[in-house]
């Protein structure tokens, strides 16, 4: 009965990390549960980064209570001094009797290292409950910990038949209401969305969340080798951060031009186009852990030929437009079949009268 009662509550603790997924910058989302005698007298999770983490959070809440409880966290507590006081020692100066953990911090530099304070103090510690589900949770934070680059999901509206567009470009709206819906949740949740400046000149897309409740702009990243995005583009309107990924060929005029509108420019080699393994490290050292991809075929293809691509989410709508039309994913491709590239860990969700697939690429080229 006891583990039944470990799996409801740290469920409990992972639904309030889940709540916080795109809040929280390049910190992990982290719940915590504090259950005494039964009874749960303290929840919480980390809302912000450089704030109280969930730890924190739940044993202000559960008082004294906190003394001889149980705690649930969905990550290891951590056990340095960074923006704030090492959790583990918190959970120990309240009296905490047991610990049940998640998942460990994946940094292997500092991994274990809180279960360790906590067991040295004579806290009971469990690890490993719903680890899997912890670490899908923070797979965006897991990969920048170890890499210092962003997590790249590519999300992309399609038809049956693979395509982003009519044949004369026509693509409002593809998929219905529901799926549109769940895009914007998707850019809360991201820090950054990328397009290529071909979405720009297309569609003068801006790139902003739109929820029934207001959500959070992500920076909006446009791949425009030599500047072309209109200075009177609604991505340059400043309701976010726009960055303009562009070559050594952009014109000095119109770096200027963009910058005065309020956007940075960052180079990423002399061209002709963006090297785009280096504007992810570039990114990743403004600390921007997360990128949306909403482009076309072109720039879905080259991430994938790069081996930049760490997700895949393709919201099919029940629709057909015909060969001529453009594709969701232009690239050479591979000769056989068997060298295509696969999805792993692949689910099929339905979304209104969409259906969204989502998987990994497996086999996919590794970047240099």
């Amino acid at each position: 009965m006891e583990v039944l009662n470990d799996e409801y509550y740290m469920k409990l603790a992972l639904q309030a990390a889940a709540g916080a997924s795109g809040q929280t910058s390049i910190n992990p989302v982290v719940g915590c549960v504090v259950v005494n005698d039964g009874r749960i007298v303290g929840i919480g999770a980390h809302l912000k980064r450089g704030e109280g983490h969930a730890e924190v959070h739940a044993l202000n809440m559960a008082g004294g209570y906190a003394r001889g409880a149980t705690a649930y966290v969905t990550l290891e507590p951590c056990s340095h001094h960074g923006r704030t006081p090492p959790c583990c020692e918190r959970l120990i100066q309240e009296g905490v009797k047991r610990v049940v953990v998640a998942a460990t911090d994946p940094n292997p530099l500092v991994a274990g290292r809180g279960i360790k304070r906590l067991q040295e103090a004579g806290v009971e510690v469990t690890v490993g409950l719903l680890e899997e589900q912890s670490r899908k949770l923070n797979e965006t934070f897991n990969k920048y910990i170890m890499t210092k680059l962003p997590f790249v999901t590519i999300k992309t509206a399609v038809t049956l038949d693979g395509r982003v567009a009519t044949r004369t470009g026509h693509s409002r709206w593809i998929t219905g209401p529901e799926a549109r819906e769940a895009v914007h949740t998707l850019r809360h949740r991201n820090q950054a969305i990328m397009v290529g400046v071909g979405t720009i000149l297309a569609d003068d897309s801006e790139l902003t969340t739109r929820l029934t409740v207001p959500g959070i702009h992500p920076i909006r990243l446009v791949v425009d080798s030599t500047l072309r995005t209109p200075l009177n583009a609604r991505v340059l309107n400043g309701e976010a951060p726009t960055i303009l990924l562009a070559t050594e060929s952009a014109p000095e005029d119109r770096i200027r031009a963009m910058e005065e509108r309020g956007a940075e420019v960052i180079v990423c080699g002399p061209g002709p186009r963006v090297d785009l393994a280096l504007a992810l490290r570039q990114l990743g050292e403004r600390e921007i852990s997360s990128i949306l991809v909403e482009g076309g075929g072109s720039l879905n293809g080259s991430l994938l030929e790069a081996g930049l691509v760490d997700k895949i989410m393709l919201f099919y709508a029940p629709k057909l437009v015909g060969s001529e039309a453009p594709s969701a994913f232009a690239f050479h491709g591979p000769e056989a079949m068997g060298d295509a590239l696969e999805l792993d860990n692949v689910t099929v969700e339905q979304v209104g009268g969409d259906w969204c697939v989502t998987g990994y690429p497996g086999n996919r080229a590794k970047p240099e």
